[in-house]
């Protein structure tokens, strides 16, 4: 396919999302099953296309003037592509299966793409509604942390060090040009291409072999900042698919013993294989059993409970760019409630002396600080860490992160315009 018609593809999808709201990623599987001559770079083509529009969506609609999917792809096109008016016009060139010119009044909202009179939720290309919650997390910085959470997310790899070292994974995926990640000592990064496209990774010889793992920097610091260590007992009580529980197996060395649960069986599910790709001999893998607790011997006697809590995920928009468009209040209300009883959870678990790391992909006080303040008070026995303690584990460039970071009394929150990584909020309580 030719990039007009790749560019009217991508218009298709994203009127199909408009009339029917739902994940991109369906909306882009349902195309492609519609259109088998495509090939899978004109898909991966196509998908970029989708995303990045949906990371402007709002500041590109206020530059055109209307919120159409013809309008927001052209003022993507000129704010995160960064395309003059001569390109985007060859774009739009009414040849076979390219959309229709541009026309004069598109010329000139594309050459004056003007958003000096925008407010912070333009900027920042987020709902409206959550202006409120974002101005008391950054105040008047709000539209540049929002800005930020609308880019692309780099590819980061987290060095799987029960099996390997930066050093060796370096030169066995070097033609990739990865580089070492500022904060996180097992991290690499990769760049994507000009289009957004990532490198097939998990087809490396590396990556089969259980070498690394794909994980984001932010991610990786929420599993380092724990402090689990060779010889504990962990609780990795929302393991999901086992992305932070491999992290937790690789900082313990195989020594000690990590119980990874999840409450949904499906998001369980993956870990099996990823655990004996990696090594990590020491994960016992509870899964649930309808009515049965299959917790309960567990009860007082961990070291370390690790909460990877349910979330708005507010942190993660640059990977998960729909996401933003379709949260509602409701959702946000819903995940409060879920993470104070996970935090009430966690803390029968945990032995005098022990910890919970309470960890979200969030950016919303209500989720972050707020929660483990009002657990704090439910719970006297327990105290917050304060964040310089938590980062003693990085060293040196621990007490760098804490300039850069947002620093508070109930925790730490990374965010893409200050740390370069994912948004993740981390907390660690500690029972006296």
């Amino acid at each position: 396919m030719r990039a007009p018609a790749q560019i009217s593809a991508a218009i298709e999808v994203l009127s199909a999302i408009e009339a029917r709201p739902g994940p991109a990623g369906n909306a882009l599987k349902e195309w492609g099953l519609a259109h088998r001559f495509a090939g899978s770079g004109d898909r991966s083509a196509i998908g970029s296309l989708v995303y990045d529009t949906l990371r402007k969506k709002s500041s590109a609609a206020w530059i055109m003037g209307e919120k159409t999917p013809r309008a927001i792809v052209l003022g993507m096109l000129r704010l995160a592509r960064a395309l003059d008016i001569a390109a985007i016009e060859r774009l739009f060139d009414a040849s076979e299966h390219a959309p229709a010119p541009v026309t004069g009044a598109e010329r000139e909202r594309l050459t004056a793409a003007d958003l000096s009179a925008a407010p912070p939720h333009i900027l920042g290309d987020y709902p409206e509604w959550l202006d409120e919650q974002l101005a008391e997390t950054f105040g008047d910085t709000r539209a540049e942390e929002g800005a930020a959470l609308s880019m692309r997310a780099p590819l980061d790899l987290r060095v799987n060090s029960l099996k390997s070292d930066r050093e060796k994974i370096l030169k066995a995926i070097s033609h990739l040009n990865p580089v070492p990640t500022r904060w996180s000592p097992l991290g690499l990064r990769i760049a994507l291409s000009a289009e957004g496209r990532q490198p097939p990774v998990t087809s490396e010889t590396a990556f089969i072999k259980g070498g690394f793992e794909i994980q984001d920097e932010g991610s990786q610091l929420a599993a380092l900042l724990s402090g689990a260590a060779p010889g504990m007992q962990v609780l990795d009580l929302c393991a999901g698919s086992g992305g932070k529980t491999l992290a937790l197996a690789g900082m313990m060395d195989r020594r000690g013993q990590i119980f990874a649960y999840d409450s949904d069986l499906r998001r369980l599910a993956p870990i099996h294989d990823r655990l004996k790709r990696a090594g990590a001999h020491n994960v016992q893998v509870r899964a649930p059993r309808g009515k049965q607790d299959v917790l309960s011997d567990l009860a007082g006697k961990m070291d370390l409970v690790f909460v990877d809590a349910p979330c708005t995920g507010t942190g993660v928009w640059r990977r998960n760019p729909d996401a933003k468009w379709r949260m509602r209040p409701g959702a946000l209300e819903q995940r409060i409630k879920e993470q104070a009883a996970l935090l009430d959870q966690a803390a029968a678990f945990v032995k005098p002396g022990g910890r919970i790391a309470y960890v979200t992909c969030s950016v919303l006080q209500a989720e972050n600080n707020a929660q483990v303040r009002n657990f704090v008070a439910r719970m006297p026995k327990w105290r917050v860490l304060p964040p310089a303690e938590t980062l003693l584990s990085l060293g040196e460039r621990g007490a760098v992160l804490k300039a850069a970071a947002l620093a508070s009394d109930e925790g730490i929150l990374l965010t893409p315009r200050r740390t370069d990584t994912d948004g993740f909020f981390v907390s660690v309580l500690k029972k006296n």
